[in-house]
């Protein structure tokens, strides 16, 4: 009888341990998303910047 149950126990604790790595996967990819979107913005940022100083390099160089 003591098999059975330990079998038991451990199959409910191997469920919880990888329910806890589960969650934390979770939560990583959440972080990585958002790193992810601040980067894509700060990109976004950069580009407008650097048309931003084309387009007023072209008209320094129309205006010689």
């Amino acid at each position: 009888m003591f098999w059975p149950m330990f079998a038991v126990a451990m199959g409910f604790l191997g469920l919880a341990v990888l329910g806890v790595l589960a969650v934390r996967v979770f939560l990583e990819a959440r972080r990585l998303g958002r790193q992810v979107a601040d980067s894509a913005r700060r990109i976004n940022r950069a580009a407008e910047d650097l048309e931003r100083a084309a387009v007023s390099t072209a008209r320094a160089v129309d205006a010689l």
